[in-house]
């Protein structure tokens, strides 16, 4: 065509594999397999022309509202509906805010298997949805924290009894507020509520969220203080889940097999508690 498009080439293909029947149409007999133009503008509540005019490549940039009218129309996955949206807008679409049933359950049972490795899955507002044993023991009991307790920045804001697990509090802190601000322009996560919350639960908070810093998260070194065995050491590195860029996993590698031998005993405490 003319006026070919990656974006009119991805919707036509996609509009191409979908059942008429399936979706509720006559299939007869078409000249093309799939829907028609018309279809998916009925399906998507869309002008039949202007989804034409954006297949040929001359519809303009369309509006959030009316490519996720699209991606449902055509019955996209999320990995598709982030992909019209690279082609349509050149960003992703704004990150909703997971429930934790969201969490795919093959990275449930990875952080299972990262034995004597605290490691969690966390969302765009920094919300700790999933975790495992090692991360209970040695970073913050998740489970027995209510839902709106487990983000991060509430942790290390208004949990006093989390000062005392931060060598340098000020410095971790300061990181924190500084990475989530990056974080959460690179994903478009809507977070003016948090920080009015936050700003009005924490001086301390507000004070470092007014300095506008922002660094990247990464990798990098870690201390923990803990009460039961002292001081541990990790390294961590950060992860965006594929297809699901609005979760991350947060890894915590123990530094030394001295480190190791700390979360393994912090484990066996767990272990003991619950018996």
């Amino acid at each position: 065509m003319p006026n070919d498009t990656p974006l009119g080439a991805f919707l036509r293909d996609r509009r191409a594999r979908l059942d008429p029947a399936a979706c509720g149409f006559a299939a007869g007999r078409r000249r093309t397999p799939g829907l028609r133009r018309e279809e998916v503008a009925q399906r998507a509540n869309i002008s039949t022309t202007w989804y034409t005019w954006l297949e040929q490549g001359r519809g303009g940039q369309p509006s959030a509202d009316s490519l996720d009218r699209i991606a449902r129309a055509l019955a996209l996955t999320p990995v598709e509906r982030e992909h019209l949206y690279l082609l349509a807008q050149q960003r992703p679409p704004a990150v909703a805010h997971p429930a934790p049933a969201d969490i795919p359950p093959q990275h449930l049972r990875l952080l299972d298997a990262l034995d004597g490795i605290p490691a969690y899955i966390k969302t765009s507002l920094w919300d700790v949805v999933a975790w495992n044993r090692a991360a209970r023991a040695v970073l913050a009991d998740y489970g027995a924290l209510p839902p709106d307790g487990r983000n991060i920045l509430r942790i290390i804001f208004c949990n006093p009894a989390s000062r005392t697990k931060m060598p340098d509090w000020e410095g971790t802190a300061r990181f924190a507020v500084a990475t989530f601000r990056a974080e959460a322009a690179r994903s478009g996560a809507e977070i003016a509520g948090l920080v009015a919350e936050l700003s009005g639960e924490s001086a301390d908070f507000a004070r470092i969220w007014h300095d506008n810093d922002v660094q990247s998260h990464g990798a990098g070194n870690k201390l923990v203080n803990h009460p039961a065995v002292g001081t541990i050491g990790f390294e961590y590195a950060s992860f965006t889940v594929d297809g699901q860029a609005d979760l991350a996993l947060v890894v915590y590698n123990p530094l030394t097999e001295d480190d190791r031998a700390k979360v393994r005993t912090l484990e066996a405490g767990l272990d003991a508690a619950s018996t």
